[in-house]
């Protein structure tokens, strides 16, 4: 074939008698990789994909004066780059022979054409998506092409893991610290598969979650080729929408609705790219997505009858009790403001830990498995439960003996596991600051604040005797969570793994501001470290809670 005649760099790519005759070898430069052959005296560069099956030409070798492919043994003339016996080959490029090595004319880059990938890349940043998390291979470099670009302009950070499950932590991690999503990236067929645990755990604590998977090509679908994994099948209830862009598909549309429902559904979305679809040229003209004109505000009221109940039934109580679950997190301040006007406990389930500080006169801890004696103590001893974004699990222990009154964002989470006496449909900040106006002259509770101060007096002894106590085992939980909340930042996020010393957090640490992070409802180990790196990145965002971190 002929030499490439576009606009060339020089680049050293050799030094003398580096290469010996009859030998070949890969050589990457400028983001592209070149097979360089020694044959007969002469120096040639090839192009090192075969365009077969894009074997590497560089792992092959010269035999019989051809260059034979090493995935199917496709020949290739060492110098020319010509098939024998055929007008194809592959493409070359200038070399020369200089006194201190062997230079390759590489080839400038042309203008960047914009695909499909970077249509669907554009709209996701339009949609605030601000960090990507996974690792890039074969069949997603589409994909991984357009948020290069994207990265490169300032719009999005890429974070490339060692292994797709701590891509997919890390992202749910953040979107439970955030309540905004965060995309994961994915190969075909395993990397795919391998997304899945960390995904499972966004599904069920209901945190926001981009997938993006590569898969085989459109042509290959379908007859089981490498690595095809019918991935729709796969995901099954784990996403809540899912979608795969084909050729025709309408792109920037999937996008679109793969970020609004992350966002108004609080869980997993899923796009599938078939290999070649995310390099296909954009048609011309064709604008990315946005969010304009598509979410609206979530701030709804709840049913005006609901709150009618609900403050009847608050007004008649003498020692109510708030239970607050990870639901509540991003509306702690009207929910405490509520309890200081109620008199109130404030009581967490486990992954609602943190949400109150522990020195809050009206802190109770967490309740449960998990949980302190005041929390358990203060639950009994109520007239009233006031729910605010909790599901109620068995891990938690939500008495069904008390008159309950449950705020949830989901109906379907209302009355789950048992019917509770008033249900509340509604937005949890919104429902707290509409009860705390409605209750104005209507509370004749109990001041709890002493009790609890009793309770926690005896909960720290009894701590404080624990910590004194090695068994001659040497140090024990009550120990090394008592050094904990000494030393710990009152501002930390606190990322928290699975297992017995699980437990003894959530029973030991008292928390100040801290933030905490665990995997809820799935209880997978492994969680903790990758849901560190999604809360590092929270961190780099110029946000003010975040900052200092």
């Amino acid at each position: 074939m002929a030499s490439n005649k576009q606009k060339i760099v020089w680049e050293k790519v050799l030094d003398i008698n580096e290469l010996p005759e009859g030998r070949v070898k890969p050589v990457t430069c400028h983001h592209r990789t070149f097979c360089l052959t020694h044959h007969e005296g002469k120096y040639a560069a090839l192009d090192n994909k075969c365009p077969h099956q894009g074997g590497p030409l560089g792992e092959g070798a010269i035999e019989n004066g051809v260059l034979r492919c090493p995935w199917h043994g496709w020949d290739y003339d060492p110098i020319t780059g010509k098939a024998p016996g055929y007008d194809d080959g592959v493409e070359t490029f200038d070399v020369e022979v200089r006194e201190d090595g062997v230079y390759l004319g590489i080839p400038v880059d042309t203008p960047h054409v914009r695909t499909i990938g970077d249509v669907m890349m554009e709209t996701l940043v339009n949609w605030g998506i601000k960090h990507v998390f996974g690792m890039v291979g074969h069949s997603n470099l589409g994909v991984a092409d357009a948020l290069r670009v994207q990265e490169e302009a300032g719009e999005i950070t890429f974070y490339g893991i060692r292994h797709e499950g701590a891509a997919a932590f890390a992202c749910s991690a953040y979107g439970k610290l955030t309540g905004r999503p965060a995309a994961c990236l994915a190969i075909a067929g395993p990397g795919a598969t391998n997304l899945l645990t960390g995904l499972w755990d966004a599904n069920v604590d209901r945190s926001p979650v981009i997938a993006l998977t590569g898969q085989v090509e459109t042509q290959v679908m379908g007859p089981g080729a490498f690595q095809e994994v019918d991935l729709m099948a796969a995901y099954g209830k784990v996403a809540q929408w899912a979608q795969t862009a084909l050729h025709n598909s309408k792109h920037a549309e999937l996008m679109n609705l793969a970020c609004k429902s992350a966002i108004l559904n609080r869980g997993v979305s899923h796009l599938v790219f078939p290999d070649e679809v995310p390099k296909l040229a954009a048609k011309e003209g064709v604008l990315a997505g946005s969010p304009e004109g598509r979410i609206t505000s979530r701030e709804i009221s709840p049913p005006a009858e609901s709150i009618h109940k609900a403050v009847e039934l608050l007004s008649r109580s003498k020692r109510p009790v708030i239970i607050v679950g990870h639901g509540a997190h991003s509306s702690m301040p009207g929910i405490i403001e509520l309890a200081e006007r109620l008199n109130s406990p404030v009581i967490t389930t486990f992954k609602g830990k943190g949400l109150i500080p522990d020195h809050h006169p009206l802190a109770g801890g967490v309740l449960g498995k998990s949980g302190t004696p005041i929390a358990s103590w203060a639950m009994n001893q109520s007239d009233c439960l006031l729910v605010f974004g909790a599901s109620f699990s068995n891990h938690t222990g939500i008495t069904p003996k008390k008159p309950t009154i449950q705020v949830d964002f989901d109906p379907m989470m209302l009355g789950k596991f048992h019917a509770v006496d008033v249900p509340v449909w509604g937005e949890i900040g919104v429902t707290s600051g509409i009860l705390k106006q409605q209750l104005a002259g209507k509370i004749n509770t109990v001041d709890q604040r002493s009790d609890l101060a009793a309770r926690w007096d005896i909960w720290r002894q009894e701590k404080e005797r624990r910590a004194q106590d090695d068994r001659g085992k040497g140090v024990n939980s009550a120990a090394i969570f008592a050094a904990m909340t000494q030393r710990v930042p009152d501002n930390a996020i606190i990322a928290v793994d699975v297992g017995n010393n699980t437990y003894s957090f959530g029973r030991y640490f008292e928390c100040k501001q801290q933030s905490i992070l665990m995997s809820g409802y799935l209880g997978s180990i492994g969680f903790s470290f990758p849901a560190a790196m999604g809360a590092w990145a929270a961190t780099q965002e110029d946000e003010p809670r975040f900052k200092g971190r």
